[in-house]
């Protein structure tokens, strides 16, 4: 048997997302759509797929039925009868009656699969991060360094480390240090302005994975989670091997395709926030985006919606649909209306004099007459009423929606305007704030007021 079919393959999918919100009201953070076409975890999915990764569990719990349906959708392309497989696990209680109360024990509780799989290794993932990675590398260093666990690392600004586990490794590769989130990140030692921290993207050796659990679990002080619990724990007693990213991305210096504009600096994102998410989505409009979706040597899957190519056409006065510096899906038109740095979903419409820029739109949006959206992301079935005004006014922005520390307005899912409400048949759901105000919120309760409208 080959070293990857003796790899079993655990993607995290199963996250609340709170700082995501209100994004993540109705779906996990994973399952968030992502780029116009994509979701979040497509990204993962499609480093497994290239890197040859075949037997793939994706653990899920919170409302996880947006992802499972996606799974069931775009990603049943694994041939069963070759033993390749992409599965969704929620919790199955098998050694108790909690759901999963964190990373590690989101394994402990399906430990079973590792056993019955007879896998060698196991590859750990998070499904909410955005890049670009070959696994197997990672794996050959893991096997030729004897390593027990392999942890996928790269540099941030020493600010940004503060969110995440920050590492220091010798010129072996060793990791002689970790620490989960820390209020004052180690600098790395060539760049005082850098911090080298971990990726959420783990190679264990089964059976080390497995004793570590175990141990773990009888463990009432833990909190049963990679980076706080067992990574510390494992420095002084096992082979930990920190893996840069830069030897295993896959950027301009791997793909030699026209269409491929990726810079050779590694790119990974952990979209965790409304304005790194934001931020993330803005990037593929570069000229020369860092992550480029054009690359054809590692294409990056996605579901694809059944609908038409998209149009931009004339209003009936003959006014020009205008398009530019954006990404567009199936499905959508711009009839007599202007639409620029902007990544568009599918379905969305926009209609004539409707005026949107530096925008995220996502499903079957609509964009009314002469509507003018600035710097927002809209969730999916929102009828936006014509001469609205969106990312305008801030103080009339904050009484109705979420507005990020950065100043990105949010309109959650079905969100139903007042306008829209006058004449209305059946019934649909309004979200409004239980505060007045949420600039700077990390995120925010919403509570639905049910209303009658045509729209839903």
């Amino acid at each position: 048997m080959t070293v990857l079919s003796n790899t079993l393959t655990f993607i995290m999918a199963g996250g609340v997302g709170s700082r995501l919100a209100p994004l993540t009201m109705h779906r996990a953070k994973p399952a968030v759509p992502f780029g116009g076409q994509y979701r979040i975890i497509d990204f993962t999915l499609s480093n497994c797929l290239h890197s040859g990764l075949r037997q793939v569990l994706v653990l899920t719990q919170y409302k996880s039925l947006s992802m499972q349906k996606h799974l069931r959708d775009g990603w049943g392309i694994y041939n069963p009868d070759l033993g390749e497989y992409i599965m969704d696990v929620p919790p199955q209680m098998r050694t108790g009656d909690s759901w999963y109360a964190g990373t590690a024990d989101a394994i402990y509780q399906n430990h079973d699969l590792i056993r019955n799989s007879g896998a060698k290794m196991v590859v750990v993932l998070s499904g909410d991060h955005i890049y670009r990675m070959d696994y197997t590398q990672m794996i050959h260093e893991h096997l030729s360094r004897g390593a027990d666990v392999t942890i996928a690392c790269m540099e941030v600004g020493i600010d940004d480390a503060r969110a995440f586990g920050v590492m220091s490794i010798d010129r072996h590769h060793r990791v002689y240090e970790f620490n989960e989130k820390p209020t004052e990140p180690q600098p790395s030692v060539d760049r005082p302005d850098q911090a080298l921290v971990s990726m959420g993207v783990y190679v264990f050796s089964a059976e080390t994975l497995f004793r570590e659990l175990i141990r773990d679990h009888a463990d009432a002080s833990s909190s049963h989670d990679f980076g706080k619990d067992l990574i510390p724990r494992m420095i002084d007693n096992y082979r930990v091997i920190g893996h840069p990213m830069q030897d295993a991305c896959h950027g301009q210096d791997a793909c030699q395709s026209d269409a491929c504009q990726s810079t050779v600096q590694p790119y990974w994102r952990d979209v965790g926030t409304i304005d790194s998410y934001y931020i993330a989505n803005m990037d593929l409009l570069k000229t020369h985006p860092p992550l480029d979706l054009y690359c054809q040597d590692w294409p990056v899957r996605k579901y694809d919606v059944a609908a038409p190519p998209a149009m931009i056409c004339d209003d009936p006065s003959g006014r020009p649909g205008v398009v530019s510096q954006t990404l567009l899906s199936n499905g959508v038109r711009v009839c007599g209306a202007n639409v620029e740095h902007c990544v568009i979903s599918p379905n969305v419409q926009f209609e004539r004099g409707a005026n949107v820029h530096d925008s995220v739109l996502f499903h079957d949006v609509t964009v009314g007459q002469n509507a003018i959206l600035r710097n927002c992301i809209v969730d999916k079935r929102v009828q936006i009423p014509a001469g609205e005004t969106i990312g305008v006014d801030p103080d009339r922005d904050a009484r109705r929606f979420y507005v990020s520390p950065a100043g990105i307005v949010v309109v959650p899912s079905g969100y139903v305007f007042a306008e829209r409400m006058t004449n209305s048949v059946g019934t649909a759901r309004r979200y409004v704030h239980s505060t007045s105000r949420a600039i700077g919120q990390s995120h925010l309760k919403l509570k639905p007021v049910v209303v009658d409208s045509e729209t839903q």
